[in-house]
């Protein structure tokens, strides 16, 4: 397949270059106190949206992949959408009917996972993310897993379990561990001895990212594989004390260790299966890394000891550079990418965020791919991240991004660029409507210079976002439209993304506006972003495609 785009005849595209700016977590919501897009002081946005072609994408549910528009979008499906053109099924899909086919357990991993534990008579571990949230996992499949591990005739399990607050309601904890336990309690028998070991908030231990933080991910082993930490005698009992003691929500919940007589009830040990049960990559990797690499090969952290065990991801969460070296779905492939055809286009391309979002704009847009795709047309640049809670520096590194992307369009080297602003997502994460509202006021001054850089070099701005998430800021009321309040009409907070769509503004001044037109349809998600880029570029879209947002007069 000639993988080159081809030229539009008759329309060379923009003289200057194109640029997405991706407003992460920014969607489209009713003005209400709920959002903080809306009630921050952004004249910038405003302007664009009043005065710029808007078109609103779907960025959620079939629209990225996932199974139902119940599923809320996340970052990873979003920038692969908007890097691929195209709809791949996603993770929590992919597991899904992995299960419900039986071809999981049919798996050659699966099938060597419970193996290693009947040969040694041994443990059988699963970590991972503990919600229905279906970003990064999903209870029932942990489930169906447990199920399916007693009824092959392993007698030991253990559970460590991340808790959420973040894609599901930032309290919830105990809403998941009680019926857990029923679930365990009907599940156990003389034969089946299966308990929770260990715990604690996901933004605390184990499940860091783009190594920002590798100290979370050695708390993490400390607590699942050594068994060192504060024990409690129940999982229950140590979210209700940290509750009383620390007035946090469950992701920042510290970890903690189940214990019997003072004895930690589910260490790792050599003999072992461990099967982390997370289905998205970016916070899986790093737990993974540390399994899987051998002694002398690793050296983030003092591992203290190295059960010799057999390890498998739920998928491979990178697949250029095989982390883990065992999974037990093979993840979506994703094909014919738009980083792809500009590369064998010849296109020069300059890819840029901060470390939390940096993996988005390269790894996820690249359709799970590591690494460029020419060394010398693509150029990548990732501002180190602040290790410190977001709430306490919403601005994060916006200023810094814009300092280096501005330099970046005046050296006249690159015509298509992509930069990831993550304010509106980290800190909307946070629960803070008053530091989510100070995030996207940092975010619109950062429009404001660089747009009229934009301007002067004759180029077009795409500015979108890839999900909600600072547009809902506290539980709303589905019928009257209203935040939740409790008896002292307090609200509650929403840490989690939303099912709103988000704004594709068309932001051109140049003459090219008119020799095309936006298309007033409104069926649109993120994966017609890349055939609109690559036409105001002056090129068709491949067939494979989803189609532009513009039509070429």
């Amino acid at each position: 397949m000639n993988k080159k785009l081809e030229k539009i005849a008759g329309f060379d595209g923009v003289k200057g270059p194109v640029l997405t700016i991706v407003m992460d977590g920014v969607g489209l919501a009713p003005d209400t106190v709920s959002n903080a897009v809306a009630g921050a002081y952004t004249p910038n946005l405003d302007a664009l949206m009043a005065n710029y072609p808007t078109v609103s994408l779907k960025a959620h549910g079939t629209a990225v992949g996932l199974p139902s528009d119940d599923d809320m979008g996340n970052s990873e499906v979003g920038h692969n959408a908007l890097g691929a053109g195209q709809v791949f099924a996603q993770g929590a899909k992919l597991v899904s009917n992995s299960i419900e086919s039986g071809k999981m357990f049919a798996s050659a991993t699966w099938q060597e996972l419970i193996a290693n534990v009947k040969a040694n008579a041994s443990t059988l571990h699963f970590l991972g993310l503990f919600s229905d949230g279906n970003v990064h996992s999903h209870i029932d499949h942990l489930k169906a897993m447990l199920k399916q591990a007693k009824a092959e005739g392993i007698s030991r399990v253990r559970v460590h379990i991340l808790l959420d607050g973040r894609d599901v309601g930032e309290t919830s904890a105990l809403d998941y561990i009680n019926p857990f336990e029923d679930f365990l309690c009907e599940l156990r028998a003389d034969s089946f001895d299966v308990k929770i070991a260990s715990g604690g908030g996901r933004m605390t231990i184990t499940m860091d990212r783009y190594e920002a933080n590798w100290a979370m991910v050695e708390a993490g082993w400390k607590t699942h594989v050594l068994g060192d930490g504060r024990q409690f005698a129940s999982a229950a009992e140590a979210v209700e004390t940290y509750r009383a003691e620390l007035k946090v929500i469950d992701q920042d919940l510290p970890a903690f260790v189940i214990a019997e007589n003072g004895k930690p009830v589910g260490t790792v040990e050599d003999g072992d299966s461990v099967i982390f049960f997370n289905f998205r990559g970016d916070r899986s990797i790093e737990i993974s890394k540390t399994f899987d690499a051998p002694e002398g090969e690793f050296d983030k952290f003092d591992r203290v000891r190295i059960p010799k065990v057999v390890y498998a991801g739920m998928l491979e969460y990178d697949g250029d550079l095989h982390i883990p070296n065992k999974y037990l779905v093979s993840p979506p492939e994703i094909t014919n990418t738009m980083s792809e055809y500009m590369a064998n286009t010849g296109i020069p391309v300059l890819a840029i965020s901060e470390t939390q979002k940096y993996g988005h704009v390269t790894y996820f847009w690249n359709g799970n791919k590591s690494g460029k795709f020419d060394e010398e047309l693509e150029t990548y640049i990732e501002i180190p991240s602040d290790v410190v809670p977001f709430e306490q520096r919403p601005w994060m590194k916006c200023a810094e991004i814009t300092d280096k992307l501005i330099e970046a369009l005046q050296s006249g080297k690159y015509k298509y660029l992509r930069v990831n602003f993550p304010n509106g997502d980290m800190v909307g994460h946070t629960g803070s409507l008053a530091a989510t509202r100070c995030s996207m006021e940092a975010l619109d001054l950062q429009l404001g210079r660089i747009l009229p850089i934009v301007d002067a070099l004759g180029g077009v701005a795409l500015i979108t976002a890839d999900h909600g998430n600072a547009d809902e800021m506290y539980e709303m009321d589905k019928k009257t439209g209203a935040p939740k309040a409790d008896k002292n009409g307090n609200y509650k907070s929403k840490t989690s993304h939303t099912l709103n769509p988000v704004p594709c503004i068309i932001y051109d001044n140049t003459d090219a506006k008119e020799r095309y037109t936006v298309k007033a349809d409104g069926s649109y998600g993120l994966s017609n972003v890349a055939a609109t880029t690559v036409n105001l570029l002056g090129y068709k879209a491949p067939e494979m495609w989803d189609e532009s947002i513009i039509e070429i007069k």
